[in-house]
């Protein structure tokens, strides 16, 4: 696992988004900041509204020169079908072998209901244009996270 660090360069990664087309972190590297937000599983509660509010925040996350990546273990086609179901206007990555969950140290132990179980930490990076961590967020509250993001990114605009 890479260390996960201010100021440090993002581990690079290649994934398949909901169209199965593949997309670089080094494909925005010089050209805008990256919110890569690390989420459990489509189309259920949290995730959906967290989701949500990141596509009703298009408009202000582009203004700050901001392209947003959610990154789930889930198959491509389960992702296809969460955007296309809550119409979302941004890219969304499947790490189904929770390759790039490991190297940013979000796949851990989780417990739920008694039980647990490996699974992804909600996490969120703010990864500037020279590539690097900028912010980590790791207590992300579903309902305010686009809002929370959107006023971490004007604090660290020029």
């Amino acid at each position: 696992m890479a260390v996960i660090k201010l100021g440090n360069i993002a581990p690079a990664f290649t994934l398949q988004d909901q169209a199965g087309n593949k997309v670089s972190l080094k494909d925005f590297r010089g050209e805008a900041n990256v919110v890569l937000y690390f989420y459990p599983k489509a189309m259920t509660p949290g995730c959906t509204v967290q989701a949500r509010g990141l596509r009703d925040s298009k408009k202000k996350l582009s203004k700050l020169n901001t392209v947003v990546l959610g990154l789930s273990p889930d198959p491509v086609k389960r992702l296809l079908k969460f955007t296309e179901k809550e119409d979302l206007n941004f890219t969304l990555l499947a790490d189904e072998e929770h390759a790039i969950a490991d190297k940013y140290g979000v796949w851990d132990l989780k417990k739920f209901m008694g039980k647990e179980y490996m699974g992804i930490l909600r996490t969120t990076f703010i990864i500037n244009k020279e590539g690097r961590f900028a912010y980590i967020m790791s207590k992300v509250r579903t309902k305010s996270h686009h809002d929370d993001v959107i006023e971490i990114l004007e604090t660290l605009a020029p």
